[in-house]
């Protein structure tokens, strides 16, 4: 064969593959991005007025906003848990965030304190359909044995550190973590990636940059909100903040949306933004009764650490270009377990069928191509919480929410249509309806061998200095 001939195989064979690659599209990437204790208004788009949001704002004008969006708990590891997973906190015996053991009249049931190993979770789906994987951010789902490492992730970046406790010119690390995912994005350009952006931000310490903590400063003292209501009654012997008004945690909300920009506008450099799926959520609602209370989440009911809608009720925002509309809103209600197989489908990956899931996709919603059937959400948090919640139960079932506390069987009733508040307890009004709903919930804690506390030979008070015995005597804290 003549050179020429030869180089014009070589020729055809190239054009060849540039034909198959063009007609081979690859699958979409999938940036997830989870703030820490990040309440449901505490965005622009969600209703805050004092709060600045412009990238996530953006966000969700190319997007979908769910106006109904829950975490699966009130605290964080469950919630992370229940993305990664698609299953309830209950079904897998991780019901607290790692290290709690807070007692009272009750004494908590064990929590596990690490993902359990034969979990597949979303970065191990992702990764054996070909993508590459990382984790820039908070992990808080065990430590040896069950690192990132252990449960899908090809790169992490700083899942160790003790994220509210940054330098001065980062507090809570949301600068370092956004260039160190920027720089993965950038490596992983030419291949599908899956980005987990798990942020620190906004979970206390409240602390931020000095110029942006002036800003909002001066601000307050612009509007005079002291001359306001400053707390509502969010539970006995507890009040919820009910402004939005504290400079520091508004210069934390800032930093955590230059962070989320810095990413969005890296995917745009790298020419991957018409393939790449953002969601961006939060772990739990927003801190309004103690530890601070830097937040409001009213006319929402009280926040992190309860099961009332200000606790559980989230953020979530979904952009998939060219297949979502752009400024759509969705009211159905909807909760964490539902983004594991949300995202797999949406990217094209098949649930791994080893993994059962406690969830509904919801990319018919997001696609606009039908609803999703109606069905039950529930909580399960038999803990006392840091912030005053005590243990108990909920469900929803349409508008109709029940709560059911377990130190006494004490049941509230809600309809969250006409009372999204949660005011006006309706369960001696409705006893029918209230009696069903404890049932229903009684009978998913059995489907999932939900963990029940027990009572304390010894009750105490579980906001008082015995409530939290020393490490060396706390069970299950190594």
């Amino acid at each position: 064969m003549s050179r020429s001939l030869v180089g014009l195989v070589v020729l055809l064979a190239a054009c060849t593959a540039r034909i198959r690659n063009t007609d081979t599209p690859r699958r979409p990437n999938v940036v997830l991005i989870l703030a820490d204790d990040l309440g449901w208004r505490d965005l622009g788009c969600t209703g805050s007025t004092f709060y600045e949001t412009p990238a996530i704002d953006h966000l969700a004008a190319q997007g979908m906003r769910f106006t109904q969006a829950y975490a699966a708990c009130s605290v964080c590891s469950p919630t992370r848990a229940s993305i990664l997973t698609g299953k309830y906190p209950a079904r897998l015996h991780l019901t607290n965030y790692l290290a709690a053991y807070r007692r009272g009249s009750l004494l908590p049931p064990p929590s596990i304190q690490s993902l359990p190993s034969e979990e597949i979770t979303l970065a191990e789906a992702f990764r054996a359909a070909g993508y590459r994987t990382a984790i820039a951010g908070k992990w808080h789902l065990g430590r040896k044995g069950s690192l990132p490492s252990d449960h899908g992730f090809d790169v992490t970046i700083g899942a160790d550190a003790r994220g509210t406790i940054g330098p001065d010119d980062d507090p809570h690390f949301a600068r370092f973590l956004s260039t160190k995912a920027t720089e993965f994005l950038e490596e992983s350009k030419d291949r599908p990636f899956f980005l987990y952006l798990s942020l620190y931000s906004v979970h206390v310490d409240l602390k931020t940059l000095p110029p942006l903590e002036k800003k909002y400063r001066d601000r307050r003292a612009a509007i005079d909100s002291h001359e306001t209501v400053r707390d509502v009654e969010a539970g006995p012997g507890f009040r919820a903040r009910a402004v939005q008004d504290d400079p520091d945690y508004a210069g934390m909300v800032e930093e955590m949306d230059i962070a989320v920009d810095h990413v969005l506008r890296e995917i745009d450099r790298i020419d991957r933004a018409r393939d790449t799926i953002v969601l961006f959520t939060s772990d739990n609602g927003g801190l309004s009764t103690a530890e601070g209370s830097p937040t409001s989440n009213f006319p929402l009911r009280a926040g992190k650490g309860w099961n009332y809608e200000g606790g559980l009720r989230v953020p979530l925002i979904v952009r998939v270009p060219g297949r979502v509309v752009a400024g759509s809103i969705c009211d159905v209600p909807v909760i964490s377990n539902d983004l594991y197989p949300t995202l797999l489908e949406l990217a094209g990956v098949p649930i791994p069928p080893s993994q059962p899931v406690d969830a509904q996709s919801l990319a018919t919603l997001l696609l606009n191509a039908g609803g999703i059937p109606e069905r039950p959400l529930f909580w399960h948090y038999p803990h006392y919480s840091d912030q005053g919640g005590r243990p108990s139960g909920a469900i929803r079932v349409g508008n109709a929410k029940l709560v059911e506390f377990y130190e006494d069987a004490r049941v509230e009733l809600y309809d969250l249509a006409s009372d999204p508040g949660e005011q006006h307890d309706l369960s001696a009004a409705e006893p029918a309806r209230a009696d069903q709903l404890r049932k229903d919930l009684a009978a998913w804690r059995l489907a999932v061998d939900a963990q029940m506390p027990t009572p304390n030979p010894k009750p105490c008070d579980p906001f008082g200095p015995e409530a939290v015995p020393s490490p060396e005597k706390t069970p299950g804290r190594k």
